[in-house]
């Protein structure tokens, strides 16, 4: 192997800096590993392959073609695809932020709970298994326990699919 220095803002940056010079199905076999360093500390490493299929984004099945796939190192997630289409590369964040969705999902579950208890008591959680953590002040938590709070919070989970609970604010 050999260790060749790019200067970049992000990892993705320095990929692309060789995406106009070199044929996109050549860049794995160029540069199969990145490792991103910021001040010192390794930050991101992605680890790039190509494969044959059907990009992020587009839905028909005869739009399958070489995709360069960016995969986070440590966990084999992919976060980035770059492939041609037409005359133009093609560079798409694969992650999904579900930004605009979590701000949605938050909103509707403070209007629900807002109606029990002041806006400020409330701290909403999103947890890694896709559960949504509701912190509230100890003397409304038995306030939300109520059926008919806890039904209303438990339709806006469904409507969203993801499960609600419960927890008093320590503190």
């Amino acid at each position: 192997g050999m260790v060749g220095v790019v200067h970049a803002t992000s990892p993705i940056d320095a990929i692309q800096r060789f995406v106009g010079r070199v044929e996109l199905g050549m860049i794995p076999s160029i540069i199969d590993t990145v490792v991103f360093i910021e001040n010192g500390q390794v930050k991101k490493v992605f680890e790039l392959e190509t494969v044959v299929k059907i990009p992020h984004g587009l839905r028909e099945a005869d739009l399958a073609r070489p995709v360069v796939v960016v995969r986070d190192f440590l966990t084999g997630e992919a976060e980035y695809e770059l492939y041609v289409f037409g005359e133009r590369t093609f560079v798409v964040p694969v992650k999904r932020t579900s930004t605009a969705r979590v701000r949605k999902m938050e909103s509707a579950i403070r209007s629900v709970i807002r109606k029990y208890i002041p806006d400020e008591e409330i701290e909403i959680e999103m947890a890694k298994n896709g559960n949504v953590i509701v912190y509230v002040d100890t003397e409304y938590y038995n306030v939300l326990l109520s059926s008919k709070a806890r039904r209303k919070i438990e339709r806006v989970g469904k409507r969203y699919g993801v499960n609600i609970m419960f927890r008093p604010k320590l503190g």
